[in-house]
């Protein structure tokens, strides 16, 4: 698979037509019976792997960037859409005193559940100790220039690593800083649903939202009965993401949580070919 096959007319005319991400979003969201997941994490956790939605929903989406859409595994870099190399998640954590950071989980689409257990649970140790990472350490420097030179500073430092692809170590900042895509529980957070801002240094394609678990009315063979039921959303970036791949990535998260125990397992991938 090359570049040129990810560019069709369309994603060189929408790249033209959009702006990165003001104007070129598409939101979406579906509910997702997850009775039976918190079964099998309730078991997990009686084993030992100390693993929550977050991690599951987290390993789904980044299988499904290999294996199902990869078309979702790309940036814009100057007008022109370009594959990633890897698949990396980007998972917001609550480190301390109920302040965010985040923890990057790298070629996440290769993991299981277990691996990707002990990553994230040693990364977010981490950064309660204070070993965040430089692109997280730069927001105490970057708040304490003052209006407007920060705007301009946030602005330059965007163009140069995002739009014109030149990293800035200093900053911590490159085209992949942020990962493939971007992972947020807020329902930790207590509240039960919302929807993400693509934030412009970021370069992904899209974040997707973990809403709180709610007991909720739902038909059962023709019966309603009280399920346990979340609600995942996502902002995507429409340069590179059309709703037909997000609904298709919503499907192969659905048939997940059906089947978590596929994530016990090592992948094994097919390669699929981006129509042009």
């Amino acid at each position: 698979m090359n570049n040129e096959n990810l560019n069709s007319e369309w994603r060189k005319v929408a790249a033209a037509i959009y702006r990165k991400p003001v104007d070129a979003k598409i939101l979406g969201s579906v509910e997702i019976d997850v009775t039976d997941l918190e079964r099998f994490i309730s078991d997990k956790r009686k084993q030992g792997v100390k693993i929550t939605p977050t991690h599951i929903f987290t390993l789904a989406v980044a299988r499904g960037l290999k294996d199902e859409v990869p078309e979702l595994n790309c940036y814009i870099n100057r007008g022109r859409l370009v594959k990633r190399d890897h698949i990396d998640a980007m998972i917001s954590v609550i480190i301390r005193d109920e302040q965010m950071s985040s923890v990057k989980i790298p070629d996440a689409d290769t993991l299981t559940l277990a691996e990707m257990t002990d990553i994230l649970n040693e990364g977010v140790k981490a950064a309660r100790s204070g070993e965040e990472r430089k692109v997280m350490r730069s927001k105490g420097l970057i708040s304490r220039i003052p209006w407007p030179f920060r705007v301009w500073l946030l602005r330059l430092a965007k163009t140069i690593s995002i739009d014109w692809g030149i990293p800035i170590p200093s900053l911590g900042l490159s085209k992949s800083s942020f990962g493939s895509f971007v992972v947020s529980n807020i329902g930790s957070l207590g509240l039960d649903t919302g929807y993400p801002a693509l934030f412009p240094l970021s370069n992904v394609s899209f974040v997707m939202i973990l809403g709180g678990i709610l007991k909720k009315p739902v038909v059962i063979n023709d019966k309603i009965v009280a399920r346990r039921v979340i609600t995942l959303s996502m902002a995507l970036d429409h340069r590179v993401v059309d709703a037909q791949q997000g609904g298709k990535l919503f499907r192969h998260i659905k048939k997940v949580v059906r089947n978590p125990e596929i994530l016990d397992e090592k992948p094994v991938f097919r390669e699929k070919e981006i129509k042009k």
